[in-house]
């Protein structure tokens, strides 16, 4: 009998010892100024991305990038006061992979690239750049219809990467102000 309210005491124990470690780092994570950006404290940045008005991009992949910006920046937005300017360039490459001895490809990645400037217009005029890569293969089928139904595939996960990617790094913009800062003209800018 001794034994086995040995046992019950040391299970007990330790699920009293793993609770504590628990609260603990839940604690610590607290303290440290952790902010989740999918959190309900995102409400702040959601008002924060609608501010930010996007500028027409060329070319219907530009359009389709400007409208999953949209959806994820401002999807409820109407009429609304604009304090930042959002830019984006695309850039597209194809490169065919696994070529055959018939010279023809079995396999090809489509490349796309934007360069987005974020400016401060409502104070300041700072910016913010940044660029970005998203890289999506296809199949190169027969079929002309498949290849380029493949390939629209692969462009519109490249556009909804890039979209997302480009919704973090302004949204991480938005929270540090410093980056709008107007530096000096000769000195570099820090990274």
């Amino acid at each position: 009998m001794a034994r086995s309210s040995d046992i019950l005491k040391t299970i007990g124990f330790q699920k009293i010892f793993i609770i504590s470690v628990v609260s603990a780092l839940c604690v610590a994570i607290a303290a440290c100024g952790f902010r989740p950006l999918y959190g309900e404290a995102g409400g702040a940045d959601a008002k924060a991305l609608a501010s930010v008005s996007i500028a027409q991009i060329k070319d219907r992949s530009g359009q389709k990038l400007r409208n999953f910006l949209l959806e994820r920046m401002a999807p409820n937005a109407g009429a609304r006061e604009s304090r930042y300017t959002l830019n984006v360039e695309l850039t597209e490459n194809k490169s065919e992979l696994n070529i055959r001895k018939d010279e023809s490809a079995t396999r090809a990645n489509l490349s796309i690239s934007a360069n987005f400037t974020l400016t401060n217009v409502s104070g300041g005029g700072g910016i913010f750049k940044g660029t970005i890569l998203s890289t999506n293969s296809y199949n190169v089928l027969e079929s002309d219809f498949a290849t380029l139904s493949a390939e629209n595939d692969a462009r519109n996960r490249a556009l909804r990467s890039l979209a997302e990617e480009i919704r973090l790094r302004v949204a991480m913009a938005l929270r540090n102000p410093a980056v709008f800062s107007t530096p000096v003209p000769g000195t570099p800018r820090p990274r």
